[in-house]
């Protein structure tokens, strides 16, 4: 057999990339994406939580997108295993608290004159601190963004477990067969509820009053469906199969 030929009955080789699409990945690639995307979610919505919002009677916080953790652990239990889901929601939990305790830290620095008397201060003491730089900032409770994490962590903790027990329970024997938005619809539906009563009970209660409580947590149970069913066709985009090439 000639060199030519031979060449043509050997693959070419490309490493431990695969293509999807258009674009190639390896598995360390697949998981820094999935994994960064749900990393970012966390954050931005918990810090995006500190703003209340209102529209006519719907209350809510504006860290909606952090719905998105929801559907987005699907994908990575789909791609990368169940192993992958449950350390990427545990380092979350860590960020958002690192994250927290050095918002409080940058409190306590020195703040130029112009910047707080223009406001600046006070809005990190308000959002952040628990004590300002002048020592005088003691609060009667946990800075607003530090209880916004602590109920985050909690509420993530325990609605994203049962979350990822659900969609395991919902991937095994007869169910393995049904459709993948079902998986989607079959976690959500337990996880959903759960998220939206204890976080805001936990970061907003003695802010907010009753009325005001009760509002968001209806609120938020319907923002987050809706945004399920906005994006729960997502699951589709990543296949079945890898979407990467072990090394």
């Amino acid at each position: 057999m000639a060199k030519s030929d031979l060449a043509k009955e050997i693959p070419e080789q490309k490493g431990s990339s695969v293509s999807w699409g258009r674009l190639k990945l390896d598995k360390t690639q697949a998981t820094i994406i999935l994994c960064g995307f749900y990393l970012f979610f966390s954050l931005a919505g918990n810090i995006a939580a500190t703003k209340v919002t209102s529209f006519g009677s719907l209350v809510m916080d504006a860290g909606f997108i952090y719905s998105l953790t929801f559907t987005w652990r699907d994908l990575i239990h789909k791609q990368l295993g169940e192993r992958a889901a449950l350390t990427t929601i545990w380092l979350a939990a860590g960020f958002n608290l690192l994250a927290a305790i050095y918002f409080q830290f940058v409190v306590l620095l020195p703040a130029q004159t112009d910047w707080a008397n223009s406001g600046g201060q006070a809005a990190w003491t308000f959002l952040f601190g628990i004590l300002d730089s002048s020592g005088q900032g003691w609060q009667s409770v946990l800075s607003l963004q530090m209880r916004i994490v602590l109920a985050s962590i909690l509420t993530a903790l325990l609605a994203e477990l049962i979350d990822t027990r659900v969609y395991r329970i919902w991937t095994q024997g007869a169910r393995k067969s049904w459709p993948q938005w079902t998986r989607v619809f079959a976690s959500n539906a337990v996880s959903i509820p759960i998220d939206s009563l204890l976080f805001p009970v936990i970061a907003f209660m003695g802010i907010l009053g009753t009325q005001g409580l009760v509002q968001m947590i209806w609120t938020n149970m319907i923002v987050k469906a809706a945004i399920t069913l906005l994006v729960f066709w997502t699951i589709y985009l990543v296949p079945e199969k890898p979407i990467y090439e072990e090394s």
